[in-house]
């Protein structure tokens, strides 16, 4: 059959959202209602005839209503193959249901609430639901099946119209399928919280967007996010202005989010290809702006630019002025930023809302056949492993840089060195086999812009293997280090370190990036 006739419909859902669009044309269109519970109550409030589930199958809701649909005049009647079932159906009394309209248990907002025990938890598993929409999307040759308001509207029109065709069947079963599958995750990882690495790995994400292509032109891209993302997160961002985002623009945001928001001094953070390349703090985010954008304006041009404030028109026009970006974001805007904004039409300019300290949980990498799966790199710095291994401490000044540039190569590629001096960037060395070499790209982008390393800290993301690193930093005038220490050679390094005069942290925290 290709057309679907609808001339029976089971409906029972939680979200009953818009459920009166639905309910209007059905009625006007002559079809039979069934339904139960709360549902029920609310299709009589719209003033639309409805009957009872229990009354149609003759059998009474039990067991606190845990069975009310279980039954074979409803389960018979979804999954009923009018070709092959009908001789079967009519001699048990078992009338064909044509459509079927259902949403689950709302599991996953019961499991947020602060109120929540085990026991509610459990309550909120559905049974039934899923049944039938696994049985409606089984058997969706002969039956059509919904289960998101959002369809209500389309579902009605084809109702009213009678084009119910296959592949509109087809394309709904396969989303009730994919919302069972999406339920039964959510319940599975909350029975095995405690498993920090299941037997069995279930993700759910949904699409946010489709992009016009990937990393290259010949790569096709989606962004997928978590149904409710928390705020201050590129998954929760907004969009203002700008052309659509590409599939590189969101991950350089994302990194650009990430960093700016381990501040807690107003910040600016300008990322490209995935690293900071200009970094500051001040007493304002335009201050921090300008600082950072001077640390390497040759790789700020089509970069990110992250603030961790809500973003003014002065700054605002301070970017318009003096670059071309790809992206910037921020927690919110003033009013008046658009209007200035608008003078580079394709910038994108986003929010994202406030940033909460929320875990981000797992990480996840493809790899060749597989998928590998650590936590999240939350760890900044372990307070109580902070070692000053040198003769020398470093200053109050020395501390504030120290951390500050700490901060910064947490998010660099590794291997990653980090130059900076009062509150800012002065030259950042990534993605090298080398951690020299990434010491000398550091001194070599600060000479190139100008900016004088002398008396600035340099920071490393994982140990010096080997004293050169420390004596190329000493060349070009670092004063001290921090580093998580932990080669072979330390002894060596520190060594180094005290020849020069330089003070030395170690962290006992590394932090590779790749």
């Amino acid at each position: 059959m290709t057309q679907l006739t609808v001339a029976r419909a089971l409906i029972s859902v939680s979200d009953k959202r818009d459920i009166e669009i639905l309910v209007n044309q059905l009625h006007q269109s002559g079809v039979d209602i069934l339904s139960t519970g709360g549902t029920y109550k609310a299709i009589e409030a719209v003033g639309v005839p409805v009957t009872d589930v229990a009354q149609y199958t003759g059998f009474p809701e039990i067991m606190d209503g845990r069975v009310k649909t279980l039954h074979p005049k409803v389960h018979g009647g979804i999954l009923g193959r009018r070709a092959l079932d009908t001789e079967l159906m009519k001699d048990h009394g078992i009338a064909p249901i044509d459509l079927v309209v259902v949403n689950l248990y709302p599991f996953e907002a019961t499991i947020e609430r602060d109120d929540c025990d085990r026991e509610l938890a459990i309550e909120n598993i559905d049974i039934g639901g899923p049944a039938m929409v696994r049985s409606a999307a089984k058997n969706h040759g002969d039956v059509l099946v919904i289960v998101d308001p959002d369809d209500y509207v389309e579902v009605a029109d084809r109702i009213a119209t009678g084009i119910i065709d296959l592949s509109f069947r087809e394309k709904m079963a396969a989303k009730a399928f994919r919302h069972t599958a999406g339920y039964d995750a959510a319940i599975a990882g909350y029975l095995s919280a405690n498993e920090r690495f299941p037997e069995v790995l279930n993700l759910k994400f949904e699409l946010r967007d489709a992009m016009r292509y990937g990393e290259n032109p010949h790569q096709q891209a989606a962004f997928y996010t978590e149904k409710n993302p928390p705020p201050g997160t590129v998954a929760a961002l907004e969009q203002h202005q700008g052309k659509a985002l590409s599939y590189n623009n969101v991950a350089d945001t994302d990194a650009a989010i990430q960093c700016v928001n381990v501040f807690d001094d107003p910040a600016c953070v300008i990322v490209k290809h995935a690293n900071p390349c200009g970094v500051a703090i001040a007493d304002s985010i335009g201050e921090a702006y300008a600082h950072a954008f001077t640390t390497d304006p040759t790789s700020a041009f089509g970069g990110i630019i992250a603030f961790n404030r809500p973003l003014d028109m002065t700054t605002m026009a301070a970017v318009v002025a003096n670059q071309f970006a790809e992206v910037v974001v921020a927690p919110s805007i003033a009013p008046g930023v658009i209007d200035v904004a608008q003078q580079r039409k394709n910038l994108r300019v986003l929010t994202t809302g406030p940033h909460e300290n929320t875990r981000r949980g797992m990480e996840f990498k493809r790899v060749g056949g597989g998928i590998l799966v650590q936590d999240a790199d939350e760890r900044c710095l372990d307070e109580a492993g902070i070692r000053i291994v040198t003769n020398r401490s470093p200053t109050d000044a020395e501390r504030r840089d120290l951390d500050f540039a700490w901060r910064v190569a947490w998010f660099v590629k590794s291997n990653a060195i980090v130059f900076a001096r009062a509150g800012c960037t002065v030259g950042v060395g990534a993605g090298q086999m080398s951690r020299v070499i990434s010491a000398r790209i550091a001194a070599m982008k600060a000479a190139d812009e100008g900016l004088a390393v002398v008396e600035s800290v340099m920071a490393s993301d994982a140990f010096f293997p080997f004293r050169d690193g420390i004596d190329a930093a000493a060349e070009v005038g670092i004063s001290a280090v921090i580093q998580p220490g932990g080669s072979v050679r330390d002894d060596e390094v520190i060594e180094a370190a005290n020849e020069h005069g330089m003070a030395m942290v170690f962290t006992g925290v590394r932090h590779f990036r790749h």
